[in-house]
């Protein structure tokens, strides 16, 4: 196959004339053949040559007029920027690896030494940029062949390359979920053979990869690997303890694992969030830490969502997620998620309604999009019943928010006013009477306005004894 009409531009014909002019040998590899033999749009390309990387990205980029070379000597690659592709350049290489570490040994190679090192037959396919087969494609383990079938095979053995790189694991459950292909029978056998190797894999590499199934078309299928592999109960032990039924006088709880990746494909088919999507993925994280059955009420799982939120630190700093703003987010998601359910299938007031704005805030939004995934059950008239309900919630939210400007509340007076107007330093008296001001706004005692708002707590100062200054 000759895929020459795809490299026409500048940056191929530039590179096949310094290859050319130098003498080195310089294929495009990896991933950015992949994505163009299965015409997804890929904006990083690979360049391998022989010899020097860095040397010949600096010829590169002096020929094509381009003045910064991002340069990483450790791993002997250089990086150059275009408007339409990041380039980087490497030499080829070999690796050898020890059974402690995933860091390799490198030293320089042939073309045939660095197709041997790459991780999977669809990742070792390369279009030569030489100038006597310019655009032809090299496929030396029948990665096209796989690509069609819609394979993931290691090209050499499956246990060395596990063994040597045990992340490759995780990418090989990556590609698989990204692409939805299918991992062939013996390299999935040798990711359950090796599993154990993780440990030796750092929590920051994990998670990128883990990230990056959660940023799928379809995650469940990523994260079904990951258990039937066994890799899941090494390094996310919490979402490994979601799955199984059990069963007492004749009544069973639903999978809470199956369920989970249900909702996390649900929320994946409407939003690219990435922490939206985690949300979904702990929203049920504390059900098997709750779980009991009492022989009238059947299963149940009371203070799943509370103790769930307490767990969502202690997991993102397990797996070396931010520790921040985002974690917070999907903390308040999974505290709310059954807010709006709950207010569903009761009659939904407009004091519910401002408080459940008041505590989503700006996330309100994301939290309805979440409690419609959880919307699991195959019996469709109740199904068809939470939708009906939930479509009710939200236009009382909208009428609610745009009545009262509730969203991010915060009451129009303030401690310090309260403080001035009664002459009090702080103390518990000025948190109850701001306290009061807002249950009262939450109720609709009061509309959410300054002057309702003052004399209510002239109002509420008084009835506690106290006296406004003049």
């Amino acid at each position: 196959m000759n895929l020459k009409n795809n490299f026409t531009g500048k940056i191929f014909s530039t590179v096949s004339r310094i290859a050319h002019e130098t003498g080195c040998e310089a294929y495009a590899v990896g991933g950015f053949v992949r994505d163009l033999l299965l015409q997804r749009e890929c904006k990083d390309v690979d360049i391998v040559v022989t010899g020097s990387g860095i040397d010949f990205a600096e010829k590169s980029a002096e020929a094509m007029g381009l003045k910064k070379v991002v340069v990483y000597e450790n791993f002997g690659t250089a990086l150059l920027k275009t408007d339409d592709l990041d380039i980087e350049f490497v030499g080829a290489r070999k690796e050898s690896y020890r059974g402690d570490s995933r860091k390799p040994e490198v030293e320089s190679g042939t073309i045939e030494d660095d197709r041997n090192r790459r991780d999977f037959t669809i990742n070792a396919l390369s279009v030569s940029l030489n100038r006597q087969n310019f655009g032809e494609l090299v496929d030396p383990f029948n990665g096209l062949d796989d690509l069609e079938k819609k394979i993931i095979r290691t090209p050499l053995n499956p246990d060395i390359t596990f063994s040597d790189d045990p992340l490759r694991m995780m990418r090989a459950i990556r590609f698989a979920a990204q692409l939805e292909f299918t991992i062939e029978r013996t390299t999935f056998q040798a990711i359950i053979k090796n599993r154990e190797r993780i440990n030796i894999v750092s929590k920051e590499r994990i998670s990128d990869e883990l990230n990056k199934i959660v940023l799928s078309s379809h995650p469940s299928s990523g994260f079904r690997l990951l258990m039937d592999t066994g890799l899941l109960h090494i390094f996310f032990q919490q979402l490994a303890a979601l799955k199984g039924v059990e069963e007492i006088e004749g009544k069973g709880h639903k999978d809470n694992f199956y369920h989970t990746l249900k909702v996390l494909d649900n929320v994946a088919a409407v939003s690219d969030d990435l922490w939206l999507r985690w949300a979904a993925l702990l929203h049920d994280i504390a059900k098997p830490l709750t779980k009991k059955f009492d022989p009238v009420e059947g299963w149940t799982f009371h203070n799943h969502e509370f103790r769930g939120a307490k767990m969502v630190k202690h997991i993102f700093r397990q797996l070396r997620l931010p520790l921040n703003e985002k974690m917070r987010y999907v903390e308040k998601l999974v505290l709310l998620h059954l807010r709006p359910i709950v207010l569903a299938s009761e009659e939904v007031t407009d004091s519910a309604v401002r408080r459940l704005l008041t505590d989503a805030g700006d996330d309100v939004d994301d939290l309805m999009i979440l409690c419609q995934a959880d919307i699991t059950s195959k019996n469709e008239i109740k199904v068809n019943r939470y939708i009906r309900n939930l479509k009710i919630v939200k236009e009382k939210l909208k009428e609610v928010e745009e009545k009262d400007r509730l969203r991010n509340f915060q009451p129009p007076i303030s401690g310090e006013l309260i403080m001035q107007t009664f002459n009090l330093q702080p103390c518990k008296t000025v948190g109850i009477i701001k306290e009061a001001i807002r249950e009262a706004i939450l109720d609709g005692t009061i509309h959410n306005e300054y002057e309702e708002a003052y004399g209510f707590m002239l109002k509420k100062g008084g009835e506690l004894g106290l006296k406004a200054r003049n």
